[in-house]
């Protein structure tokens, strides 16, 4: 069974950072993309794209989060980052790790970040 493992998210401040880890097996990390989603009830609870990395590295983002948000990949620990910066109270979501192609992910439990003064 295919793990998606989540950690970092919780409380930032405006302006601040914080840092996703998303962690799998080495088959899945090195053969698939990886990126993230976010949910928030604010939007209706429509789930947003938010950045993805192929798994050679290239890198694509939403413009909403283009420019302060950063996805990394660290294939000794076969976990993908995604580091958010300049956060603001919209960016407040559950944001969910996924790895695969469209029609066939794979989903990460979901972790919360609220971006609150």
């Amino acid at each position: 069974q295919v793990q998606l493992v989540e950690s970092g998210g919780g409380l930032g401040q405006p302006g601040g950072s914080l840092r996703l880890s998303c962690a799998t097996s080495r088959t899945i990390f090195r053969t698939n993309a990886m990126g993230w989603y976010r949910q928030a009830p604010a939007q209706g609870n429509q789930r947003e794209w938010v950045a993805g990395s192929t798994s050679g590295g290239s890198t694509n983002y939403a413009d909403s989060v283009k420019g302060r948000f950063t996805i990394s990949r660290d294939i000794a620990k076969s976990t993908v980052y995604l580091q958010m910066n300049s956060l603001k109270p919209e960016d407040t979501a559950i944001y969910y790790c996924y790895a695969g192609p469209n029609g066939n992910r794979y989903w990460g439990q979901g972790t919360q970040v609220t971006v609150s003064s």
